[in-house]
């Protein structure tokens, strides 16, 4: 039986999560964001990691085996027992204001408009979020960066496809849906 076991990855905005949820959606298979196992549930969220043992050990118990399933966000640094599951690995890139702009509104959609701005009780955390994710090209902070994605997407023994996160989802979802077909199995 053929497996879909698809891994959608980017810099923080690019439209990983929003390209995973889509494409799950269209070829009717479940969905998970690494975000999920990555951070424990706290009020407010994003406050605490989860040890990576459990995340692997959570990942296990709730799909990596199943021969079905897209999964968005990044794992690298942590995960790197999940590459052999991997049946394609897309790289979602988009320009940095896009980027950018897109974490914007997803905090104050997330948090509210007047929590994030300035004054804002979460105000000081966005921006702070916002400044590190604009390091991302230059490699310059900590955590993920553009170099040490490229570098763990040379190591993979599985298709790699590179598409831009500033397209419509649709055609997006249309060229993935059309690279899946195409994998061997």
């Amino acid at each position: 039986m053929k497996s879909r076991r698809i891994h959608l990855t980017g810099a923080s905005g690019s439209g990983v999560t929003t390209l995973g949820r889509a494409l799950a959606g269209r070829l009717a298979l479940p969905h998970h964001d690494s975000d999920d196992y990555f951070w424990l549930p706290t009020v407010p969220p994003y406050q605490t990691t989860r040890p990576a043992v459990d995340r692997l050990r959570l990942m296990r118990e709730m799909f990596l085996p199943r021969y079905d399933w897209v999964f968005s966000g990044t794992a690298s640094g942590w995960g790197d027992e999940l590459i052999a599951y991997f049946d394609l690995v897309v790289f979602v890139v988009t320009p940095r204001e896009l980027r950018l702009e897109r974490l914007r509104a997803r905090e104050a959609a997330h948090f509210g408009a007047d929590t994030v701005a300035p004054g804002g009780w979460r105000h000081a955390e966005t921006e702070a979020f916002l400044e590190w994710a604009s390091h991302y090209e230059a490699g310059d902070r900590d955590g993920r960066s553009l170099a040490k994605q490229e570098s763990w997407l040379a190591g993979l023994p599985c298709p790699t496809l590179r598409v831009d996160g500033s397209r419509p989802l649709a055609d997006l979802v249309e060229q993935l849906c059309s690279e899946v077909q195409r994998l061997p199995g």
